[in-house]
């Protein structure tokens, strides 16, 4: 009987030290599963973070027109109501230079934006020539674009003096950019080459001009 006894006792021994460390082992995940809480808090929300963008628009007025242009929401715009190489009518005499004769014109353009233009630039189109009259001279296009002469001033800067022929593919840089709510004063004088003769009669020339911010 003390035989059988034995192991018993012995095997309750071994039992004993397993069952105690799996209860230990529970109540310390239990624990480590229970939240804490802290008696002191402080906290911030930024509830107006906001940000947006600007806007770079340009004006263009003629003082010799009362005639205004805008960019617009699209950032570009054609405007054919004002007429650098002369005024808006014929009787102004844009349309019957002779030679050695002139005509000078002078529009502002604005930066009428929120945002700083950092380039002002003006690039020169192609000069085309149409008839003005019934009586018209066998000068060729490129001859004639060659006998009309281009003096622009920027803010009282030179900024081209030459042939429209040659202005024609151009782009210069105008100062070093247009401050919002800054304007530029542009004179633009038109001269017909004193050289010019009776094959040059009853022709006229068009040629756009276009200006351009950058930010």
């Amino acid at each position: 009987m003390s035989d059988s006894y034995k192991p018993a006792r012995k095997r309750r021994g071994v039992a004993l030290p397993v069952v105690i460390a799996g209860g230990l082992s529970s109540l310390l995940l239990a624990f480590s599963l229970t939240p804490t809480f802290s008696a002191l808090t402080a906290a911030i929300t930024n509830s107006a973070n906001t940000a947006g963008t600007g806007t770079l628009v340009m004006t263009e007025t003629s003082s010799d027109m009362g005639t205004t242009c805008t960019s617009g929401a699209t950032g570009s715009a054609t405007c054919s109501t004002i007429n650098k190489f002369g005024g808006n009518t014929a009787s102004s005499g844009y349309m019957a230079l002779k030679p050695g004769g002139s005509v000078t014109s002078t529009v502002t353009i604005k930066n009428s934006g929120t945002v700083d233009a950092s380039t002002f630039t003006m690039g020169g189109g192609t000069c085309t020539m149409s008839t003005n009259g019934t009586v018209n001279g066998s000068a060729t296009q490129a001859q004639l674009c060659g006998k009309f002469n281009l003096v622009i001033t920027a803010g009282g800067t030179s900024v081209y003096t030459g042939t429209a022929a040659a202005f024609a593919g151009t782009t210069t840089t105008i100062g070093s950019g247009v401050t919002a709510g800054s304007t530029v004063t542009i004179v633009v004088k038109i001269t017909l080459d004193s050289s010019a003769d009776a094959t040059y009669q009853g022709l006229a020339i068009t040629q756009p001009i276009t200006w351009t911010f950058g930010a």
